[in-house]
């Protein structure tokens, strides 16, 4: 089974849903047998680097609201963040552009490190507070994931580097017609959409690997006999074997 992830290291929602995840894998028996790739998206591709803004005056802007709004919208998604064991410093958070941590995750993942990093961006940013738009930051969590921090700086001060893997990411998820992550597509097939209940990932699983063990590995579309070679010989039509 293959499970693809769209997400953003800025969604709160999309740490969220990879926890869930997570966790419903952990009760899954057949979890060996399960792929999980990570999918880049930026939830705001034209965001600068440096913004000079927290996380609730750039809620508050963004979304037209007051800062004690925001301060209550954050407060709400951090009791989430919380059912699944996830501390999230909103205080702390530091907006940011996101291309450089996903062109990171995509030569991580060349590395065999994909996951691990990920899961060091997502709590670098939300737990930490680190600047993960800053190329020392990105470099010292690579380190932190068991990667070389020469290259990962490379990578980095590289801008094209592992930059088509990104685009290709979002282009297919042009393609599907996602607009919003956390997004899960299982065998390219059934997909979740947000930071859904645990259960929802949990029957997923289960939908997914029922089907996959009853269905055959083929489709047989034949509609004619005796047009193969098999066991080193062949049926020649209109005359007996031999």
């Amino acid at each position: 089974m293959k499970i693809e992830v769209w997400s953003d290291f800025v969604c709160p929602f999309c740490y969220i849903g990879k926890r869930r995840l997570e966790m419903a894998l952990a009760q899954f028996p057949h979890r060996d047998q399960v792929e999980v790739e990570f999918k880049a998206f930026e939830l705001d591709p034209a965001a600068e680097k440096g913004i000079g803004k927290n996380i609730h005056e750039a809620i508050a802007e963004k979304y037209g609201i007051s800062m004690e709004e925001a301060k209550q919208a954050n407060h709400g998604i951090g009791e989430q963040a919380a059912t699944v064991g996830l501390h999230y410093d909103f205080d702390n958070m530091k907006p940011t552009n996101t291309l450089d941590a996903h062109r990171l995750e995509k030569f991580a993942a060349a590395e065999g490190k994909g996951a691990e990093l990920a899961e060091k961006l997502f709590h670098a940013y939300f737990t930490e507070g680190a600047y993960i738009g800053d190329h020392e930051t990105l470099a010292t969590i690579a380190e932190s994931a068991g990667l070389s921090r020469e290259k990962a700086l490379e990578v980095l001060r590289d801008p094209n580097a592992h930059l088509n893997d990104v685009r290709v990411d979002e282009a297919i998820a042009q393609q599907y017609g996602i607009t919003g992550v956390p997004f899960f597509i299982l065998n390219q097939k059934y997909a979740i959409s947000g930071a859904q209940p645990l259960e929802t990932f949990t029957s997923a699983l289960q939908k997914v690997w029922q089907e996959e063990a009853a269905a055959p590995m083929l489709q047989d579309l034949s509609t004619e006999e005796d047009v193969a070679c098999a066991d080193g010989s062949c049926i020649i039509p209109g005359k007996e074997e031999k």
